[in-house]
């Protein structure tokens, strides 16, 4: 067999939005696991929507999920004479023609069709000119399409490696433009030339692309060229079962790495939409995935987009990961939000990473994980105020804290298990149960009601830092009291 090769050809009109994803991953898998080659193609033909923006988005987000490609990336817009030329070639040959219907006149002539409620396709008008309207028109100067000539009676069927054989008949297809008149190529002519060009041997896409390929089918017959192989992904559906878009709250992969998920996480979540390296309850490596791709486990079925679930994902890879293979994402995370210094990188960084390795267990995302690493880098974080209400308004609260801080001042060392014995005696002493100061403690230091244990908090935070913050408790409550 040819060598496979594969292409991800995205429009730079949006963002590279997940279904667009799991597309360029399904062909960089395929092409991975059979040693072949994956192209990045940027099809920019449409002029009025693509942008550069976009295009560098696309770019960006490939690089961040890690799916790097062998060649390209190639540019429709700089490759527009190959498709005039081509679109030539099959007019001479007798499988195209040109049309000088304009569009003004196109809309017109559905519309009067649509109000008897009759079905409208061209009709072929311009290929039945004689030669002498035919002069007539070029002597006008008359603008021009090119349209592709479909035979009559065909039925075009392809076996497609998703969905198995499809059959469609050439009766029911128009003959479509393949070069408009500004001599800007259809979506049907450049992708096939470009397909051609490239040397593809396997075309994945959507499942929305099931109606393009018996016309680019037609397309490779009249040019006398083997067909590649082509397979349909089942579209993502949104939780209300229509297709994934922006009012489900997905705009672009790399949103995703703004909100803190990784890499390797939404992989593994693109890759169970549809089709699962096996056990949907483990973290699979890019090898691995690599090593279990096929197309014979793809599921016809439309997925369910579930954020809960890379949630879950991303969540199990970041208790996975240890606090070495944590920092520097988290590092950059922290850079973004100005928590960073530089002491972090080589003085505090034992600290630093003890300190990640007790706050991953609660965080589902880096920018959470940031978030809980915050109260310990910084005296500028947001207290609860369901927390401040619940656990710092007892009576006795900045008496008995007083005292504790006392006990604290008087520890040498500030090891969880010597803070925990001084904490519990004090409470002892007091007649108070020892979760009145935990709940305390825990609101004064993180600001927040749930966290790690507290006396591995303590250790962390540090004996000066906690006793500053200890300090605060009077203000606070008065504050509490005003408002109430």
């Amino acid at each position: 067999m040819a060598q496979v090769r594969v292409r991800f050809a995205p429009s730079p009109t949006g963002h590279l939005h997940l279904g667009a994803a799991r597309t360029a991953l399904f062909n960089w898998l395929f092409a991975q696991g059979n040693k072949g080659k994956f192209i990045l193609r940027i099809e920019d033909t449409d002029i009025e929507r693509s942008s550069q923006e976009m295009t560098k988005g696309i770019v960006a987000g490939l690089e961040w999920l890690g799916l790097e490609w062998d060649e390209g990336p190639y540019y429709q817009s700089e490759r527009l004479n190959l498709y005039r030329e081509a679109a030539q070639q099959l007019v001479a040959k007798g499988k195209a023609y040109y049309c000088y219907c304009s569009p003004e006149e196109i809309k017109l002539r559905k519309a009067k069709a649509r109000s008897k409620g009759e079905f409208w396709r061209y009709d072929r008008r311009c290929y039945y000119l004689s030669e002498a309207e035919k002069k007539r028109f070029e002597a006008e100067n008359r603008s021009r399409a090119i349209r592709f000539l479909v035979p009559g009676q065909e039925e075009i069927k392809f076996d497609d490696l998703i969905h198995g054989q499809i059959k469609v008949k050439s009766k029911n297809i128009e003959d479509f433009v393949l070069l408009r008149s500004d001599g800007y190529p259809t979506y049907h002519l450049s992708v096939v030339i470009d397909d051609l060009s490239m040397g593809i041997t396997h075309v994945i896409r959507g499942d929305d692309h099931i109606s393009n390929t018996p016309k680019q089918i037609l397309l490779y017959e009249a040019l006398g060229v083997p067909l590649p192989r082509f397979g349909h992904l089942p579209l993502i559906l949104g939780p209300d079962k229509k297709k994934l878009s922006k009012r489900h709250g997905v705009t672009s992969v790399l949103e995703f790495r703004n909100q803190g998920y990784l890499p390797l996480a939404v992989l593994n979540f693109l890759a169970q939409m549809s089709w699962s390296p096996g056990d949907e309850e483990r973290i699979y490596t890019v090898e691995e995935m690599v090593a279990r791709f096929s197309f014979d486990r793809v599921s016809k079925g439309s997925p369910i987009y579930n954020l809960s679930k890379l949630e879950w994902l991303n969540h199990q890879l970041i208790n996975q990961m240890s606090a070495e293979e944590l920092f520097p994402v988290i590092r950059e995370n922290l850079i973004r939000f100005s928590l960073w210094s530089e002491d972090l990188d080589s003085d505090r960084k034992d600290w630093f990473l003890g300190l990640i390795g007790l706050l991953k267990e609660r965080s589902k995302t880096i920018n959470e994980l940031a978030k809980n690493c915050r109260p310990f880098l910084s005296d500028d974080f947001p207290l609860e105020e369901e927390a401040v209400n619940k656990y710092l308004t007892h009576p006795q609260l900045p008496e008995l804290l007083d005292k504790l801080k006392n006990d604290f001042e008087q520890l040498k060392d500030f090891r969880p298990d010597l803070t925990e014995r001084v904490l519990r005696q004090r409470a002892e002493e007091e007649g108070v149960k020892a979760a009145l100061l935990i709940h305390a403690l825990r609101v004064l230091l993180l600001g927040m009601k749930v966290s790690p244990g507290i006396f591995d908090v303590l250790k962390y935070m540090g004996k000066e830092k906690t006793l500053q913050r200890m300090k605060k408790l009077p203000t606070m409550v008065t504050q509490i009291q005003r408002r109430e």
